[in-house]
């Protein structure tokens, strides 16, 4: 079942096409089998030459739990090939081979030096020496964006493109930084006007804590990477996700913490 799943989710790559999920059609299919199918799909992509560059965090937003039939967050692998500069990209992005693909603003974490799940929070900031405010954007191989936890882990953590804005380095003062990453506030535009406002208490309390998630499920998968000094961490959306079409142009405004807004335009 694992190597069929895996398979169907390789081929489904940059193609646009959408199936019925996983768990409908195997019911025994869980979380731990979503992320054993992770390891397996990374595997391929790095015998393609894919390199693992970080991790994702993907539904550290409660409040959008409910509308997407999930009951807690997830993670997956980045890649060289999904992770950009937004000023090497222009400011711009194709949506083509994208299924139902939305727009995240999220918090990256870079880390300096590797990080233990036996450290406390204050030890965790100290592993991260800079941030930086971007977006990522997301697709679903699944029609509607319905599917269950372990569905979202095999279609590669819904993960398309994460592009990076300003990196901002926090290494003199990591506790102000953290405070304020719990804290601000952020709003996202589109061109005509539609907003959706949201902050970093919106990733489990803050950017931090999903970090904490996130070495405390990596250590209890063995089939899982540990991660890595050089590594970068997405840290989930801040806002709604919002649906993406060709033509629109997305910008951010931020309250309470010093990172430079964001724009993405895609084409």
């Amino acid at each position: 079942m694992l190597d069929r799943i895996a398979q169907e989710a390789i081929a489904l790559l940059g193609t646009g096409r959408q199936v019925p999920t996983f768990s409908s059609r195997f019911p025994q299919f869980g979380l731990t089998d979503g992320y054993d199918v992770a390891a397996s799909v990374r595997a391929v992509r790095g015998a393609r030459g894919e390199k693992v560059v970080g991790r994702k965090i993907g539904f550290t937003n409660r409040s959008v739990w409910s509308g997407y039939g999930i009951s807690g967050p997830i993670w997956n692998y980045m890649f060289d090939s999904t992770v950009g500069d937004l000023p090497e990209n222009g400011g711009m992005y194709s949506l083509a081979g994208l299924a139902e693909p939305r727009i995240e603003p999220e918090i990256i974490l870079h880390l300096g030096r590797v990080p233990d799940v036996s450290m406390s929070e204050d030890e965790l900031v100290g592993c991260v020496d800079w941030i930086a405010l971007g977006f990522e954007i997301v697709h679903s191989i699944f029609p509607g964006w319905v599917f269950t936890a372990a569905d979202a882990v095999a279609a590669y953590g819904v993960h398309a493109k994460l592009l990076i804005g300003d990196r901002q380095l926090i290494t003199e003062n990591p506790a102000i930084w953290a405070d304020q990453l719990s804290s601000f506030t952020i709003t996202i535009e589109r061109g005509d006007g539609l907003m959706r406002s949201g902050g970093g208490a919106s990733v489990l309390g803050s950017p931090f804590k999903a970090f904490r998630f996130l070495l405390v499920e990596i250590a209890a998968n063995s089939s899982s990477d540990p991660l890595q000094a050089g590594e970068i961490i997405t840290t989930g959306t801040l806002t709604e996700a919002m649906p993406a079409m060709a033509g629109e142009t997305w910008t951010t405004d931020v309250r309470g913490i010093a990172l430079k807004p964001v724009q993405l335009q895609f084409r």
